[in-house]
């Protein structure tokens, strides 16, 4: 493969030995570029980005901040939350493709930028979907039954999935013999929602 045809992974942390890690790694495979905070993320971000690893907490400018830039200024890349922080309701709002909680070993790093690769070829209601499924995921990890009924933001995602779900079963019929798909549909569900949709607290 010619370095021209290199997937581009923008790793941002202001941790200067995790992103020197995280590229060394990643370099033998995939184009890198480092940014030590925030403001360098943005301005290291262009059109030719297929991935963007953030960190959430950087003093400068946070992941937060530079994945809603991200997302506001049009982007197509797909980012990951790498990051020590638990993931809390603030999450519901956030329109990451996944989140990772650090540390994060050589194996899930190129797990993680691969799935994210691949989801670059689904259509922008499926990749909703994914993540909209991945935070209702992470937030019934983190909190029990009874927050999660209590919650709007928590409601309002699971929602929100079962109109993408309503809106693409068609296509997910068909796309299910794709090699891959499955992991990216039926992995984001929870194992006894991958047939069906409940809010926390239903029937």
């Amino acid at each position: 493969m010619s370095d021209g045809d290199l997937a581009t992974v923008l790793i941002a942390d202001d941790e200067p030995a995790i992103v020197d890690g995280q590229a060394s790694r990643l370099k033998a495979k995939y184009r890198v570029r480092r940014a030590y905070g925030g403001r360098e993320a943005l301005d290291g971000l262009d059109e030719t980005v297929d991935v963007a690893l953030l960190d959430r907490r950087m003093p400068d400018l946070s992941g937060d901040q530079v994945l809603e830039r991200i997302r506001s200024e049009g982007y197509a890349c797909r980012v990951a939350m790498l990051t020590g922080v638990e993931p809390s309701f603030d999450i519901a709002e956030m329109g990451f493709d996944d989140y990772i909680r650090k540390p994060v070993d050589e194996t899930e790093l190129f797990a993680v930028v691969e799935n994210l690769l691949a989801r670059q070829t689904y259509d922008e209601g499926l990749r909703e979907f994914y993540s909209v499924s991945r935070r209702i995921a992470l937030l019934e990890t983190e909190h029990d039954r009874a927050e999660l009924v209590d919650n709007d933001a928590y409601g309002r995602l699971v929602d929100r999935r079962a109109a993408l779900r309503a809106h693409l079963d068609d296509a997910l019929d068909d796309l299910r013999e794709m090699e891959g798909y499955a992991v990216a549909v039926d992995e984001a569900l929870p194992p006894e929602q991958a047939g069906g949709e409940h809010r926390a607290g239903g029937d």
